[in-house]
């Protein structure tokens, strides 16, 4: 296992828009309270912050700005067969990349929220090429915006893990990546690249 540095962490934000929100509500006995929701990076920092947005009603239960969250962003994963290795004796294992950012968020007015919508429409429909914008329906937009909650989490604390596998031999690491690519039942190309990403960076 391998600690994320911040500009990993700052990547994987970017590269994963989908996460999870926890927090412990004092309403239910304690019980955690768990929301998912799209983020961003944000743009204007070259440290990892998160911009995102969720329901209104979600940050209410949350009680959002109020109290400490924890932030999962989970990267490329998936399970990995001992079969490939062609050596041994070994186990399978999983491997993953994965970040977990605490912190108070900071919970943002209408008009920044908007503008979280609007930039999240953008990131997601660029990868269409769609020319998509959330102005084309805006009259609707201003409709909806107010039950959404926009916030801003600057981590007082990340953890970054990285399980790509490191401990094992160039030639075994070659073998997974080349089976990720072609296996028919756990073959993983994201994990894949991911798995390339870190054998070339070691």
């Amino acid at each position: 296992m391998f600690a994320l540095e911040h500009a990993d962490v700052r990547q994987l934000i970017a590269d994963h828009p989908w996460a999870e929100l926890i927090s412990s509500s004092p309403d239910d006995g304690g019980d955690l309270v768990v929301s998912h929701l799209p983020i961003l990076q944000d743009p204007d920092t070259a440290e990892p912050v998160v911009l995102g947005h969720l329901a209104a009603e979600d940050a209410r239960i949350h009680q959002l700005g109020d109290r400490r969250v924890v932030l999962v962003v989970q990267g490329p994963h998936g399970y990995i067969s001992p079969t490939w290795y062609q050596d041994g004796p070994f186990v399978p294992t999983w491997n993953f990349a994965v970040a977990h950012l605490h912190g108070v968020p900071e919970v943002l007015d209408a008009t920044e929220t908007f503008r979280i919508l609007d930039a999240t429409c953008e990131r997601m429909e660029a990868e269409r090429g769609s020319g998509w914008k959330l102005s084309g329906v805006q009259e609707y937009a201003d409709r909806i915006a107010p039950y959404t909650t926009g916030f801003r989490l600057v981590p007082d604390r990340i953890v970054g893990k990285s399980k790509m596998s490191q401990d094992k031999p160039p030639e075994i690491v070659d073998r997974v990546i080349a089976a990720l690519q072609t296996d028919q039942v756990h073959g993983n190309q994201p994990l894949a690249r991911q798995m390339r990403t870190a054998r070339d960076q070691a």
